[in-house]
């Protein structure tokens, strides 16, 4: 196996949590091509993966130069490029999910590998839903089209480590039945 190192790859760290997770179904956005896609929720305090995430960002950056320059005679500065990483805190300030985190949004046209702790995929689409809690596999790189440039993030794969209260007000079948007495029924 060889020893390379993709400077715009990132392994998010366990604490990280899944919403608005499209992960097993393509689903089309806005008219769009169809994409798999998450938005990586990562508290503040994992200050190694938002490093990570930071240098990846930078090194997409410096690897498409050519293409953020486009026609113009110039490479954009960074900073004025649209980038994924974003403040929860002040761009979902209603949603208690993204508080004191931030979050990036990933996408890829193909499915992403989904597996458990152990490394096991995860056959069973109820075992994957927005809230849980996992490690995430995702690469930057930079774009330009339709006038729109800046740095995207790309879904590879994800590694659920454990379950989480679900997001977006549904509950899961297991919790809605499982406090009921079956006496109950059956009387």
């Amino acid at each position: 196996m060889a020893n390379f190192t993709n400077p715009t790859k990132v392994i998010t760290g366990p604490g990280t949590r899944w919403s608005y997770a499209n992960v097993w179904q393509a689903k089309s956005i806005n008219g769009g091509a169809p994409k798999f896609s998450v938005s990586l929720i990562i508290p503040k305090s994992d200050t190694a993966t938002v490093n990570k995430i930071k240098a990846a960002i930078q090194a997409a950056y410096e690897e498409g130069q050519s293409k953020l320059k486009g026609s113009s005679k110039a490479v954009p500065a960074l900073s004025i490029l649209k980038t994924p990483l974003r403040d929860g805190d002040l761009e979902r300030p209603d949603d208690e999910a993204y508080a004191n985190a931030y979050f990036v949004n990933a996408n890829s046209s193909t499915a992403p590998g989904i597996v458990d702790a152990d490394r096991q995929p995860i056959i069973d689409t109820s075992e994957v839903y927005s809230g849980v809690y996992g490690r995430a596999s995702i690469n930057f790189y930079a774009f330009n089209s339709n006038g729109n440039r800046g740095i995207a993030c790309g879904l590879n794969n994800l590694q659920k480590i454990r379950d989480g209260e679900p997001l977006g007000g549904k509950t899961r079948a297991e919790d809605d039945f499982a406090d009921e007495s079956e006496d109950d029924f059956l009387s």
